[in-house]
């Protein structure tokens, strides 16, 4: 649809919000988001969102406004979009965080309006006026917050149609919270090309089945958690195969490719698709996934992104990755002083993951730049071996981590979380032997922990910094230890 009435050169399409319009005069009476309860074709959805501008606008509303998380997904949608058509920017806070660190960044936020615009200033909407501010982890402690101009996603939405062809702008369901910016891509997503969103309060793997079996939302966005759900759920009810869905887009955190024939069988019409980016650069690299790619591949970039490898030691090894692409964030609320920030070099970003580019092309990730570890003289990259350990079918979540060793610089240590579906028992010994057959020797972890009740960040990805605390707090003598510390249980 998108295909049929926009391209690169129509100036519609350069706002998030202005396709809006377009759909409720066309396609009025057609659903643009649902709930499996509650929804708004594009008519009503417009009528909504022009009056609660309108409302902003005679208010006199700050040029940068938080929006309300204690509403339902489908009134934040209204709000988010209420808020950018009247030329501000909408921040998106993380219902999970506590009332403290809600004041906190609610302070940064005012800052920011004082900071770059007042409500008398407010300019008229260009391509690169800030129209989202996301929250994404950062090593202060605080949430990092960045913001995004409208081409950085209008550049990203159309990318996304032009690689992945007339099923990435079909229906989507993206079962994900709006304060994850890939849920919230995926929703703008179906507004953006009119074919529509379908959302979810909260992740069921049950009704995401169901939803995707009506074949209104031939396109799927989700991360490799809630698709493994939705395997094992299949598995235990004998669920049909689901022919209606034909894309499936998966980021968020590495694909677990071991279960690639898994996914295949439930949705066999489905293209599978992997995706690297970052909530700062957008798409940067993609793949259709299959069992055989090895671990650090992470695929070919994406059109208009160019990638540079520096510092690298030797061709080959891991270095700095930098992107250049129309899809790069501004700039980050009150993060100057955080490691773990983008680093900028005019216009080129990164991010601190590392890696290489193989003799094919592909984009090859090594990890974080700030989680590896030197043991034995050599480096490890935790994400290669946490990869490796998680396509133990006995394991359903891990976290490598080094503890400071006399002999060795440091020693690796693996946290673990057992898989519920996993019949049998395993043990240390086992593990070590699962990771030697795949990695060099000094790569296997010399002891392993169970943890139960795996922290996670407000993105949903695995909080490594609390199980480091959980390590170090266990490991601790008697006098320095933590008792309402959540316990750690060795595996032997």
């Amino acid at each position: 649809m998108v295909a049929e009435r926009f391209n690169k050169s129509d100036p519609l399409t350069d706002l998030v919000h202005a396709p809006l319009a377009h759909w409720a005069s066309v396609r009025g009476d057609a659903v643009a988001i649902g709930d499996g309860s509650n929804s708004l074709t594009f008519a009503k959805l417009n009528a909504a969102v022009r009056q609660r501008a309108a409302a902003l606008s005679q208010g006199q509303a700050p040029a940068t406004l938080l929006v309300d998380d204690s509403a339902t997904s489908i009134h934040q949608i209204i709000e988010f979009l209420a808020i950018i058509s009247s030329g501000r920017c909408a921040a998106m806070a993380d219902p999970d965080w506590p009332a403290e660190l809600r004041e906190t960044m609610r302070a940064q936020i005012n800052q920011l309006t004082t900071t770059f615009s007042t409500l008398t200033e407010l300019q008229p909407i260009s391509p690169t006026s800030p129209f989202y501010i996301g929250f994404t982890s950062g090593s202060t402690g605080l949430p990092k917050g960045f913001r995004r101009h409208h081409r950085s996603w209008t550049e990203s939405f159309r990318v996304c149609v032009d690689t992945f062809g007339p099923d990435a702008a079909s229906g989507v369901l993206s079962p994900g919270r709006s304060s994850h910016s890939l849920f919230l891509f995926g929703m703008l997503l179906g507004i953006w090309t009119g074919a529509g969103v379908v959302i979810q309060e909260q992740f069921s793997a049950s009704r995401a089945l169901e939803t995707l079996r009506q074949g209104h939302t031939p396109c799927l966005i989700a991360v490799p958690s809630q698709l493994i759900l939705m395997i094992e759920w299949a598995a235990r009810h004998t669920t049909a195969p689901i022919e209606a869905t034909r894309l499936i887009m998966i980021s968020g955190a590495r694909w677990a490719r071991h279960r690639t024939a898994e996914l295949q069988a439930l949705f066999p019409r489905a293209r599978i698709i992997e995706f690297y980016g970052a909530s700062e650069t957008s798409f940067i690299a993609w793949m259709d996934a299959e069992v055989s790619t090895p671990l650090e591949v992470v695929g070919r970039p994406f059109g208009h992104v160019d990638i540079d490898i520096r510092d690298a030691k030797a061709p080959g090894s891991p270095g700095l990755i930098f992107v250049r692409s129309p899809m790069l964030f501004m700039d980050y609320m009150g993060a100057e002083a955080d490691a773990t920030a983008a680093i900028r070099d005019g216009d080129w970003l990164s991010v601190r993951d590392m890696g290489h580019l193989d003799a094919q092309g592909r984009l090859c990730l090594a990890g974080r730049q700030n989680r590896m570890l030197t043991t034995q003289g050599k480096n490890l990259f935790p994400e290669e071996l946490e990869s490796v350990l998680t396509a133990h079918p006995g394991i359903a979540k891990a976290s490598v981590q080094g503890v400071a060793d006399a002999l060795r610089g440091m020693k690796v240590i693996a946290v673990v979380q057992p898989a519920q579906a996993y019949g049998g028992e395993f043990r240390a010994a086992e593990l070590s032997a699962w990771c030697r057959e795949k990695l060099e020797a000094y790569k296997a972890p010399k002891r392993y922990f169970v943890c139960d009740d795996w922290p996670l960040t407000a993105s949903g990805k695995t909080d490594h910094a609390a199980l480091a605390l959980r390590l170090q707090n266990h490991l601790n003598d008697n006098k320095t230890k933590n008792p309402d510390m959540p316990c750690l249980l060795p595996l032997l």
